[in-house]
């Protein structure tokens, strides 16, 4: 791609999101004028996958998912919360973590009778890829 390719699509881009922000959404009064213009799309059609702004509406609805991400706090959960939520999530059953610990330790885990130790806080970490700070 070329100088000349390269002034094309800055021009056009610019056009383009003078009529629907597309760029990343940091300010609230941004959020409610991304998801207007989003509105307006879908009520255009551009819900459906076969119309021509169908990959802009899904561009513009990520950025917007992305603003309500770092917008929404996660909730407090305790640990064996976050454990039953991340089997669920991966669609596992406590005997699928036999390789971790014991499906009765997992069970204990679970129900509450035992807490999650720093071993087994680092052995599930790195099994769902998370931080073994969510487990202690």
């Amino acid at each position: 791609m070329g100088a000349i390719e390269i002034d094309k699509i800055a021009k056009r881009y610019k056009a383009l999101c003078e009529l629907v922000p597309l760029k990343p959404v940091t300010k609230n009064a941004e959020y409610e004028a991304a998801v207007e213009h989003l509105n307006q799309l879908l009520d255009a059609g551009g819900a459906n996958q076969a119309h021509p702004l169908a990959g802009l509406v899904e561009a513009l609805g990520e950025l917007i998912q992305t603003y309500e991400k770092r917008q929404t706090p996660m909730a407090e959960a305790e640990p064996r919360q976050v454990l039953r939520y991340l089997m669920e999530e991966h669609g596992l059953k406590q005997t699928d973590l036999a390789g971790i610990a014991s499906q009765g330790m997992i069970s204990d885990v679970l129900s509450g009778r035992r807490a999650i130790s720093k071993a087994l806080a680092k052995k599930l970490a790195t099994k769902f890829h998370v931080s073994a700070a969510v487990f202690l």
